[in-house]
């Protein structure tokens, strides 16, 4: 499985947000979350950026670049 996709799933779960609240907050649908935690779908430059925020995570945590 690609980082981001452990990553997203794991912040995802670690602070109890359903994909559909994920999805309703970045303005995606819930399949779309579902794509990018297993790997099938890569979300966008904009999307991380997005994420990263709503997490409040550094982008290269997401990409696998850095460690928190």
């Amino acid at each position: 499985m690609k980082i981001y996709a452990e990553r997203i799933r794991q912040l995802r779960k670690d602070r109890g947000i359903s994909q559909a609240r994920l999805a309703e907050l970045l303005g995606v649908s819930r399949s779309a979350i579902g794509m990018y935690e297993t790997g099938s779908r890569e979300p966008s430059l904009d999307m991380c950026e997005a994420i990263a925020d709503i997490f409040n995570v550094d982008m290269n945590y997401l990409t696998g670049s850095s460690d928190l």
